[in-house]
């Protein structure tokens, strides 16, 4: 019987050690997506528990009134922990690189393209009349989606794309209509 008791002390003491024990520390992660350059306001923080690693940059939930104001230096997804290395002036698009919104008419991307996606932007010029050939040259570079608004009212949507800051002014500069291709890497 003193066995019996002595393991259900032993059991319980051990659980409310455990329960005051834990490794994990409050940081700070943004809510939602927000783009470089952005002042943080406390709505676009929220409290996260991690284990604490020395390879991973966090700001502590106590630091919270340090960062509200402050800007991202670039664009973070929703949940990205935040870090001291990610406030400050924006360094977005990375230099050499451009971003440029890309108008597209219903049927003109695949379903799903999101951001992050690695896509072929082509703008393929209107046709001459001439049994539906291509009235000029058909230009295209490849890029990546940093976002895509949902469709208008018209089926119009709007995909802001990053690649080289050539093959943005070549791109912006072409008439026609833009077409997104996603093709598959060899890997």
């Amino acid at each position: 019987m003193l066995g019996a008791v002595l393991v259900v002390v032993c059991a319980l003491a051990f659980g409310v050690t455990a329960v005051r024990v834990d490794p994990r520390t409050a940081v700070l992660a943004v809510a939602r997506p927000l783009p470089a350059g952005h002042a943080l306001t406390d709505a676009d923080l929220m409290v996260v528990q991690i284990v604490p690693d020395a390879a991973i940059s966090t700001v502590a939930e106590t630091h919270r009134s340090t960062v509200v104001g402050r800007t991202l230096r670039l664009p973070l997804a929703a949940n990205s922990l935040l870090s001291d290395t990610l406030l400050g002036p924006a360094a977005w698009p990375p230099a050499g690189q451009s971003v440029i919104a890309v108008s597209l008419k219903p049927g003109r991307a695949p379903a799903g393209v999101a951001a992050g996606v690695q896509v072929l932007v082509m703008v393929v010029p209107a046709s001459s009349g001439n049994a539906g050939a291509p009235a000029g040259q058909v230009e295209q570079a490849e890029a990546a989606v940093v976002s895509a608004a949902p469709a208008d009212t018209s089926g119009t949507t709007v995909v802001s794309l990053l690649m080289t800051s050539a093959n943005a002014v070549r791109i912006a500069g072409a008439s026609g209509d833009a077409v997104l291709v996603v093709q598959g890497r060899a890997g």
